[in-house]
C-alpha cells in the first residue's frame, strides 16, 4: 500500500516521502500510526554508524491501530490500539529467559530489517531499511512484529503512551529492575532528559531516601525537583563529584548521558558496594578509565542496560497503572508536533526546548 514516511539520510534533515508498504507476514500486523515519540536513539542511527543502512525509516515509540493481520496472527485483533516497543525474536535463549533487550537477533534493532534480511518498506521501487526496532514508526503506517507489542485501552492518549515504548520505560525500569533500587537507597541520576526524568519519577514511586538530579540546564533541574528530586546539581556551575561526596555519596547511580567523563564521575560518587548502570547512548568508540582499586576494594559495580532490563509486556502495563493513578505525570514531559514538523521537533529536543517530542501522525 502507499503511505508516507520520514526518510533518514546521513547528515540531512528527515524528509517526508511517498513509500510502499508490503503486507504483513506471519507474526506481524499492519498498524496505522497515531503517534510516535522521537528518541536520541533515532538520531544516533541517522547520524552515526550504528549498522543502520540508510536511507531508512526510523522511529521506535509507535502507538496506533491495527489495520491488517499477518497469516496466523490471533493474539491481536483488527481495530485494537497497540503500543510498539523494541524488537526481539521471542525464540532465542535470551528471549526465553525474560531478557528480550539482549535478543540474539541484532537485525531487529539498529539494523532495521527482519531476521531474514528483508524489509517491508520500499522507496521508488527499491527496498530500504523499514523494520527499525521491528516497526519503523516515523510513518503513517508500519508493518510491525507482535513480539513486544502491548495492547492499549482506546481511552489512553496516544501521545502520552508513546514514550512508554522506550524512553520512559528505560528510565523507570533502570531504577526498578536494573538497579533494584530500594527505599533506603540514595540515587544520583545524571542527565534530565526523558530517561533521567522518568528515572526520577520511578525513584519517587520506590521511595528512595535521596534522589539527586544532575544536569546543566536549570529548567530541567527545576522540573526534576517538581517530579521528585530531593537535591539538584547544575554541573556546569559546580563539580558534580565534589557535590555528591559532600552529600555522602550514593548507593545507586544512573548515567543517561553516554559521556565518558560523566560515567567516571558517577562511578566515583558510589559508596562501597554501590551500583552504577549506564543507559546513555554514547558515540561509537567511547571509552572510560576506571581505577581497578576503586572497583575492587570498595565492591562497586558498573554495568550497562538495554531498556532497564524490562520485559515490555510485563512492565508497560505497570506504567499505565501508575499513569492512571496520577503517579506518572507524562504530560510534564511530552510536547506534541505535527508529523510534517519532525525536523522542528528534533531541533527543539536537541536545544532542550522540549523534553520528549511526540509526532502526531496524519495520512495527508
Amino acid at each position: 500500500m502507499a503511505m508516507t514516511a520520514a526518510v533518514a539520510r546521513r547528515g540531512q534533515p528527515f524528509r517526508l516521502e511517498a513509500c510502499e508498504l508490503a503486507a504483513p507476514r506471519a507474526g506481524e500486523v499492519r498498524v496505522r500510526l497515531l503517534a510516535c515519540g522521537i528518541c536520541h536513539t533515532d538520531l544516533s542511527a541517522r547520524d552515526h554508524d550504528r549498522g543502520t543502512v540508510l536511507p531508512a525509516v526510523l522511529g521506535h515509540e509507535g502507538v496506533g491501530v491495527i489495520e491488517a493481520l499477518g497469516p496466523g496472527v490471533s493474539e491481536f485483533a483488527l481495530g485494537e490500539h497497540v503500543l510498539m516497543s523494541f524488537g526481539s525474536c521471542g525464540q532465542c535463549s535470551k528471549c526465553r529467559d525474560g531478557a528480550p533487550g539482549y535478543c540474539h537477533s541484532a537485525a531487529l534493532g539498529f539494523r532495521g530489517i527482519r531476521a531474514d534480511g528483508s524489509s517491508p518498506l520500499s522507496l521508488n521501487g527499491q527496498a530500504i531499511t523499514g523494520h527499525f526496532f521491528a516497526q519503523s514508526s516515523f510513518a503513517t503506517h508500519a508493518v510491525a512484529s507482535i513480539n513486544n507489542m502491548v495492547r492499549l485501552a482506546p481511552d489512553l492518549p496516544a501521545a502520552l503512551m508513546a514514550p512508554l515504548a522506550c524512553g520512559v520505560q528505560t528510565g523507570m525500569a533502570s531504577v526498578m529492575i536494573a538497579l533494584a533500587a530500594r527505599a533506603q537507597d540514595s540515587i544520583a541520576i545524571f542527565g534530565c532528559g526523558t530517561v533521567g526524568l522518568a528515572a526520577i519519577m520511578a525513584a519517587r514511586i520506590v521511595g528512595c531516601r535521596d534522589i539527586i538530579a544532575i544536569d546543566i540546564v536549570d529548567e530541567r533541574l527545576q522540573l526534576a525537583r517538581e517530579l521528585g528530586a530531593t537535591h539538584t546539581i547544575n554541573s556546569s556551575r559546580e563539580a558534580a563529584g565534589k557535590a555528591l561526596r559532600g552529600l555522602g555519596g550514593v548507593t545507586r547511580a544512573l548515567d543517561c548521558t553516554g559521556l565518558p567523563e560523566v560515567v567516571q564521575t558517577a562511578f566515583h560518587a558510589l559508596q562501597s558496594q554501590g551500583v552504577l548502570v549506564c543507559v546513555g547512548v554514547s558515540k561509537p568508540g567511547s571509552q572510560i578509565s576506571i581505577d581497578l582499586g576503586a572497583l575492587l576494594y570498595a565492591g562497586r559495580s558498573i554495568r550497562g542496560s538495554i531498556e532497564g532490563d524490562a520485559v515490555p509486556r510485563d512492565f508497560i502495563p505497570r506504567m499505565v497503572d501508575w499513569y492512571r493513578e496520577g503517579r506518572l505525570p507524562l504530560h510534564r514531559l511530552v510536547a506534541t508536533y505535527a508529523f510534517a514538523d519532525i525536523n522542528q521537533a528534533v531541533d527543539d529536543m536537541l536545544a532542550a526546548r522540549s523534553v520528549k517530542p511526540v509526532l502526531i501522525m496524519s495520512e495527508t
